[in-house]
């Protein structure tokens, strides 16, 4: 291995609370000059807000170091989406999406692009219906998936994050949705290129068997989970095998001088 991938929530935090041994690990891998990016499906929040988070966490990053749906969204409905767009994302990832044609909030109709992110515990039965009378009133609309978690692990507890809300509206629209994130091979790919570096020299390490393991190998990449935020013992019982899995981000300098270059 010659460079890591990092999700955050669950690897580098859970919540609003750091991991232990998260903020002296990456201090390590900048010290060693290992390249690295970190890979989010967070589309709660833009990367500016996720480098001043981490900040708080006694890590010290930039914008470019940190690669998630809205951004790709973003830079993907810039040059090549045509339109207005209609975000379901809230407040504090707008600014990821400026200078784009957005709607009201309360347009029935009118999108090329419907774009659905994490909302959390604001989603209710008339958002998710203004979406899909969005995506139904027009079949040439596109529907934009900000990564396709399932879950993740708040301060409270599970919650349900942005894919089942994409399959009630894959399943009354008929429609495939175009996914930003992971666990989207084009997601990785995007990673690989901005390291420069070929997929089968870069590890994944998560805390999400499908997302983060799963995504990674099959876009040529190594996968480590991490018995830490979302895992659960049941998902080393399934068809998926991860590469390596450590107890949690602190055991990654060890790994890494054993198996990196």
């Amino acid at each position: 291995m010659r460079a890591i991938l990092f999700d955050l929530d669950g690897v580098i935090y859970n919540a609003e609370e750091p991991i232990i041994g998260a903020d002296e690990t990456v201090a390590w891998i900048q010290q060693e000059g290992i390249p690295h990016l970190f890979v989010t499906n967070t589309s709660s929040r833009g990367r500016k807000a996720l480098v001043d988070k981490l900040k708080n966490f006694g890590i010290h990053t930039d914008l470019n170091s940190i690669l998630s749906p809205c951004s790709t969204a973003a830079e993907w409905l810039k040059e090549k989406g045509k339109g207005a767009v209609a975000l379901f994302i809230k407040p504090e990832a707008f600014e990821e999406f400026e200078g784009l044609d957005l709607l009201p909030d309360n347009a029935q109709s009118g999108a090329r692009h419907v774009v659905i992110g994490d909302l959390s515990e604001t989603w209710d039965f008339a958002k998710l219906n203004r979406a899909f009378r969005l995506l139904h009133s027009d079949p040439g609309t596109s529907l934009i998936a900000l990564g396709m978690t399932r879950y993740w692990n708040a301060a409270d507890g599970l919650r349900l994050d942005v894919a089942p809300f994409i399959a009630a509206l894959e399943c009354a629209t008929g429609r495939k949705a175009v996914v930003f994130g992971k666990p989207s091979q084009s997601f990785y790919r995007a990673a690989a290129k901005q390291l420069q570096l070929p997929a089968d020299e870069i590890a994944m390490v998560g805390d999400g068997i499908d997302t983060d393991i799963a995504g990674a190998q099959n876009a040529g990449m190594k996968g480590v989970l991490l018995r830490t935020g979302k895992f659960r013992p049941s998902d080393l019982e399934g068809v998926i095998h991860p590469d390596a899995v450590l107890d949690s981000i602190r055991d990654i300098p060890a790994w890494y001088k054993k198996f990196g270059v």
